[in-house]
């Protein structure tokens, strides 16, 4: 394979050789100096510069990236498939999120760039009496009625981004700018490293069906490992992760081509073949035994917030928790509803692309399934796919949301380019690599402040957008303030198009045919339906 630094080591060899040529043989050699003098100094800065991770590990050949993406307006005309771009997110929210932590203008001049005709084009109501927030520091209060140390959140805070499907350099730049802003990270089911330590930022602990960091050499939950971790003032909340958007029912996956013994200490796992993660928990195998287990983590943490991480899949099932919940008075404290289309470092593409039900569909029913029990007060409901912008927020916030998780919007922070190598362990930009001489062209000193300024702006334009509808805090956004451009032309209001359920409906049969049969084939004694 050709090295990264192949054209850089052409260049010095042949800038040393003109100079041997014209000192040994004709001083007209010396003519070739005037282009590969200027080549060589410019590798060499490339590789001593510490805010573009792709020139650090692609001295001059990485100028092409910047050049071509200057270009890449003027011929948009010819690229048959721009507006068909496979690519997850879009080239505008890549830029929004590059402009933002980089603490670039984000004005644009000749209003909108959207179709605002087009189907499914979404905005809120603003007012006629805006107020100005000058506070943007939103938070909330993660705890219910049985969590004994409630945690004050940001409502933007790092989802899951585990320490071996992205660098130690990319935790501790997640981590660290998480510190300076006052957010959380999320540790994804790989553990918490010693990078994460480094950092000193709060963290969200997440146990998947592996128990990373709490095993037992056969792959067991073990409460002593557990307990000694979760008690230390780092950890804010643990999270169970029952599925995952992105690959929802199929378990995690990490090459052994990326295990290193770092890794392998941190997980508690063996290099000689790939950590796969399996598809469901093996500690307990019903609703009710769920929130044993729920009890169980509260209890070894010393009280501390614990909640659900899900992609919803049948209905019926998460109506089996709430029965479960209803049964047994145990509530977890939060419940993150992840989207279908969530992102992944490996995942098979049938299932990234259609399995999962998508996250405004699945906020919508979790909200209102909670609502409809008489539970929503007592559990704060995260979201996590795809949110990027203060309107996402917004539209998040009015179906349901209490806060946001968001992994690529701050991957994009430290440097991702979207290259798509994430399995490959040759990210370009080091974030998702644990190649030591890929991963160093991320600077931790400088991407941290990227990550920090990231949240920091996102929060002031939330703040922005808040005030332009009479709004102080995320809390007060109401389904009647989000409008949506419907297939037929109209205008529907978010009241309209996603129907909440009144407190208590469910329990008094007050609720659509449909979702009523859903509500009596729900088995908390069994994740199998009635029938």
């Amino acid at each position: 394979m050709i090295s990264r630094f192949f054209v850089l080591q052409v260049t010095w060899l042949l800038t040393v050789a003109a100079g041997v040529a014209g000192w040994l043989w004709s001083p007209l050699a010396w003519w070739a100096l005037a282009v590969l003098g200027p080549l060589s100094l410019v590798g060499l800065l490339d590789m001593l510069q510490t805010q573009h991770s792709i020139l650090r590990n692609y001295p001059i050949i990485g100028h092409f990236r910047f050049w071509l993406e200057a270009i890449r307006p003027e011929i948009r005309q010819y690229m048959i498939e721009d507006d068909r771009d496979p690519v997850p997110f879009s080239r505008e929210q890549r830029a929004l999120v590059y402009r933002r932590a980089k603490g670039a203008p984000d004005q644009l001049p000749f209003g909108t760039i959207r179709d605002v005709n087009a189907v499914g084009y979404g905005w809120i109501s603003h007012s006629m009496a805006p107020v100005h927030n000058t506070d943007h520091d939103f938070r909330i209060d993660i705890g219910g009625p049985q969590c004994l140390k409630p945690y004050r959140a940001s409502v933007l805070n790092i989802s899951g981004t585990s320490f071996g499907s992205v660098s130690g350099n990319a935790i501790q730049a997640f981590n660290r700018g998480a510190k300076l802003g006052n957010f959380a990270h999320n540790t994804g089911e790989g553990s918490i490293s010693k990078y994460h330590r480094k950092g000193g930022g709060d963290i969200i602990w997440q146990i998947a069906s592996g128990y990373f960091g709490c095993r037992t050499r056969d792959g067991k939950f073990d409460p002593e490992l557990f307990a000694r971790t979760a008690r230390t003032d780092q950890v804010k909340m643990i999270e169970i992760k029952l599925s995952q958007g992105a690959k929802a029912g199929h378990g995690g996956v990490l090459p052994k081509a990326k295990i290193t013994a770092e890794i392998a200490r941190t997980r508690l796992i063996d290099r000689t073949r790939d950590c796969i993660s399996p598809a469901r928990h093996p500690e307990f195998s019903t609703p009710l035994e769920l929130m044993g287990f729920i009890t169980r983590l509260r209890d070894l943490s010393g009280g501390k917030p614990v909640g659900l991480k899900m992609c919803v899949g049948h209905r019926f099932e998460f109506l089996a928790l709430i029965k479960a919940m209803l049964d047994t008075g145990v509530t977890p404290d939060f419940i993150v509803v992840d989207g279908g289309e969530g992102g992944t470092g490996a995942a098979p593409v049938e299932l990234s692309n259609h399995v999962g039900l998508p996250l405004v569909e699945g906020l919508s029913f979790v909200h209102n399934a909670l609502t409809g029990a008489g539970l929503r007060q007592k559990i704060r409901l995260g979201a996590s796919g795809k949110i990027v912008s203060a309107f996402d927020f917004c539209r998040i916030h009015a179906l349901g949301a209490d806060y946001v998780m968001a992994a690529r919007a701050f991957m994009f922070a430290v440097g991702c380019v979207q290259a798509r190598a994430c399995h490959t362990n040759h990210c370009p930009s080091g974030v998702a690599t644990q190649d030591k001489g890929r991963a160093r062209a991320l600077v931790v000193s400088d991407k941290m402040k990227r990550v920090h300024t990231y949240h920091r702006n996102t929060m002031r334009a939330l703040a922005e957008m808040l005030g332009a509808a009479g709004l102080k805090h995320p809390s007060e956004i109401r389904p009647w303030h989000l409008h949506i451009r419907a297939a037929n032309g109209e205008v529907v209001r978010g009241d309209v198009a996603y129907r909440h359920l009144e407190p208590g409906a469910l329990l008094w049969g007050e609720v659509e045919d449909r979702l009523k049969r859903e509500w009596d084939r729900a088995n908390p004694a069994s994740f199998t339906p009635n029938f």
